[in-house]
């Protein structure tokens, strides 16, 4: 059997294209939801076609800070050796997919581990080299890399990040989200409230960014000079908007003229913003690779990234430096570049590679 354990609305999108198309060709797997995010999941569930989840090992709000993740990974742990049967059935020969750099991949590696499966790990291979930034989803890589028996990389550059770990490496020469954005945008609905002036995008969420009110009013700054330029939706994810207001920062940037702040959009309705902005500010490694696959100017505010999508082509990555920042406010329309095309289908590569456990 085929088990795909995930958590987050990021995995989800990204391993869409591959439940999507184990669907078409009538192959069973069994979808596993970690329940690490909750809130819209079953709609982007609906919309990509996917069958509801097996089995839902956590029903609660969302989990975001780090200390309550190791114990809900615990007790999630737990129940999964004491009741392997209620989660994997009877089955004694499957693969666990996980994918990326969540709680839920290193869940679901573990899990996979103690049921005696081989695992495969679906974006393996990027590193940043950084464990602070980003942090803990390059501690979290570390481990899932050694945890994993089989390590689908997107790229030549992903698996040579291995060095000589003894894996089985597979070059998927893209990531699955390229896949996945084929589909989205065939089902792109059109957008009320649209600016009709020229705008860009600011999308920021990691832990690194806003979890310390020293490091949060430094972006707000950044994002402020970037205001005098350009007009901005911010567009703001739950926990960067709760610690705007635990900060105190939220009217700030709210009352800034040339700054509009709206709630978080369904992911479609996103991409539909995004193919429309001039170009888009952002800490995502998800939004940095659709930036990249779509051709839209990226400015990354991180100190590093553990991604090559964009980067040196329409993706700059910022290190903080205010010069960097001014540099491609002013000059974003040189990085404006075509959308990419994969030559085959990431998903297509994974699904031929555990044809045999189905």
């Amino acid at each position: 059997m085929i088990y795909i354990i995930l958590g987050t609305k990021a995995q989800l999108i990204k391993m869409a294209s591959i439940m999507v198309r184990l669907q078409e060709k009538k192959i069973p797997y069994s979808f596993i939801h970690t329940g690490q995010h909750q809130a819209t999941m079953n709609e982007m569930i609906r919309d990509f076609g996917i069958k509801s989840p097996d089995k839902v090992l956590y029903e609660g709000p969302d989990i975001v800070s780090v200390p309550k993740m190791f114990f809900w990974i615990i007790r999630i742990l737990w129940k999964s050796v004491t009741k392997k049967q209620e989660i994997f059935g009877k089955e004694k020969k499957g693969i666990v997919l996980v994918h990326g750099d969540t709680f839920s991949t290193i869940l679901g590696a573990l899990m996979g581990r103690f049921a005696g499966f081989r695992v495969g790990h679906v974006e393996s291979g990027l590193r940043s080299f950084n464990l602070f930034h980003p942090f803990p989803e390059e501690l979290t890589r570390i481990l899932t890399f050694r945890l994993s028996h089989t390590l689908y990389c997107p790229g030549q550059w992903a698996i040579d990040n291995l060095g000589s770990l003894k894996r089985e490496k597979v070059n998927i020469y893209a990531n699955t989200m390229v896949d996945t954005l084929s589909i989205t945008l065939q089902k792109k609905r059109k957008l009320d409230h649209v600016p009709d002036y020229p705008f860009a995008l600011v999308s920021l969420h990691r832990y690194e960014n806003i979890f310390k009110k020293e490091m949060l009013e430094e972006i707000i700054q950044q994002v402020e000079c970037i205001a005098l330029q350009q007009s901005l939706l911010f567009i703001l994810h739950p926990p960067t908007k709760k610690q705007l207001y635990r900060f105190n920062c939220f009217e700030r940037v709210a009352e800034n003229p040339n700054i509009e702040c709206r709630e978080r959009y369904h992911h479609s309705d996103f991409l539909s913003l995004l193919e429309q902005a001039e170009f888009v500010v952002t800490d995502g490694g998800s939004l940095q690779e659709e930036s990249a696959y779509l051709g839209v100017p990226c400015l990354l505010l991180r100190k590093a990234t553990e991604r090559q999508e964009g980067l040196g082509e329409n993706v700059v990555l910022s290190s903080y430096d205010q010069k960097t920042i001014e540099n491609f406010v002013k000059k974003y329309k040189q990085y404006r570049k075509e959308p990419f095309h994969a030559a085959v289908s990431p998903s297509d590569i994974v699904i031929d590679s555990v044809l045999h456990y189905s």
